[in-house]
């Protein structure tokens, strides 16, 4: 079970749009409740008090570096990005002199909780990369897009120029990368005796970096009172309960089965992740139905879609039309990009339903595609994984199929984050 704070030992400060949409967030959280198997009987308040005031605290260590990132050239304990650059790319020892906010950041990124279990990681980054295009579609559909569904996040991100516009196609490629990098074998591992850091930890960490610069430009010209902080540690549980508990259920969903182990090692891997990127121990959980029960008591606190829910999805609709796909012909890749918007609307109609589907301004499609995925599927992990070298292929087929997702939105572009 997750620990959650006693409410009573602290003064209760929530945003405005702390429960301001809980009707809706009911009805839209009705397939969680059933395939989390979460009971409905109340809510769990302390809870909701934490995550009501996680709205109000930040990555404090981060934010710590932020700060020195952004000070004066010559100021004293300033951070330049040419340091952490070589942090993320040696590890600290690789640094010369490094300033205190450096030194004290990494060495917690660096340092591997008592209860990470490396096998665990190694067999959920292998379960992670047998889901192939599943989890690519889940994460952008249900995590992604699912998560515009409400206001906050999505208002920073249109703030901020992420997956908007012109440099959406680019936005969606790295978050792809990213997390393609998670399931290679020792991605995760962090830099020591001479050995470099896996780029899953390094680009994790990066993602980090990068969330705390954005916190610390934004503070003073964002509505806290409304939203919270910037990228706050209740908003970070939501995203991270999109990327381990609703990965789970949305794949499932597609005909995928996963077991008990499965999920367990799943879930460990996701949790180690979070911990990197700053997420409070509060949230940090690695059984799948307690993700559940806090997803959706997330979900709870959430407002209604703003208006920038609907420019995100259609700006990323339209990005389907942009995206590169060398082995085809080069007559043939608009009806390629086409078909790909057209899978895209299809599976979100299911996946989301008419009301959000209505909401984002999209049309609604037949749910051909999840028809055709879950018959696919059906005969991959049912039948033939089961056959000799059958485990060995699909592996295969899914890093084969996560290269080209990747691929297919950087679209010849070098394969990169977004410089700090």
């Amino acid at each position: 079970m997750t620990s959650i704070a006693d409410p009573a030992d602290a003064t209760a400060r929530y945003p405005t749009r702390f429960r301001e949409g809980e009707a809706r967030s009911r009805r839209l959280g009705r397939p969680l409740r059933v395939f989390g198997r979460i009971d409905d009987s109340g809510v769990d308040e302390a809870l909701m008090d934490r995550i009501g005031r996680g709205f109000f605290e930040t990555d404090e260590l981060g934010g710590r570096l932020a700060q020195a990132i952004r000070m004066r050239a010559g100021e004293a304990g300033r951070v330049s990005r040419e340091q952490l650059r070589t942090a993320l790319a040696d590890g600290i020892d690789a640094v010369e002199d490094p300033p205190p906010a450096l030194v004290d950041f990494f060495a917690e990124v660096e340092r591997v909780p008592d209860w990470v279990d490396w096998e665990q990681i190694d067999h959920g980054a292998a379960v992670f990369r047998r889901l192939g295009q599943n989890a690519a579609d889940v994460l952008l559909q249900l995590a992604l897009i699912g998560g515009y569904r409400f206001g906050g996040p999505t208002d920073l991100l249109v703030a901020t120029g992420g997956l908007t516009g012109d440099m959406t196609r680019r936005r969606l490629a790295e978050t792809q990368k990213w997390g393609d990098s998670l399931a290679d074998p020792g991605a995760l591992r962090p830099p020591g005796s001479g050995r470099p850091p896996g780029e899953g930890w390094r680009l994790t960490v990066h993602v980090r970096a990068m969330h705390a610069l954005v916190n610390a430009s934004f503070a003073d010209q964002w509505d806290t009172d409304r939203w919270g902080l910037p990228i706050n540690l209740s908003d970070q549980a939501s995203t991270l309960g999109l990327f381990d508990g609703v990965l789970i259920i949305g794949c499932r969903a597609l005909g995928v089965p996963i077991g008990a182990a499965d999920s367990r090692a799943l879930m460990h891997l996701w949790k180690y992740v979070g911990w990197l990127m700053g997420v409070h121990e509060d949230f940090l959980v690695d059984n799948e139905w307690e993700r559940h029960r806090i997803s959706y008591h997330v979900l709870l606190a959430q407002a209604p879609m703003s208006e920038a829910g609907p420019k995100l999805t259609q700006a990323i609709v339209d990005a389907q039309a942009q995206r590169a796909f060398p082995r085809w012909p080069a007559a043939l890749l608009p009806l390629r990009r086409r078909f790909e918007t057209e899978r895209l609307l299809s599976m979100l109609t299911v996946f989301l339903g008419p009301e959000s589907m209505r909401e984002f301004g999209l049309p609604l499609r037949p749910p051909w595609a999840h028809l055709v995925i879950g018959a696919l599927n059906t005969a991959r992990y049912r039948v033939l994984a089961r056959l000799p070298g059958g485990e060995r292929r699909l592996r295969a087929w899914g890093e084969r199929r996560g290269r080209e997702v990747v691929e297919s939105y950087f679209a010849g572009e070098a394969e990169a984050l977004s410089q700090l």
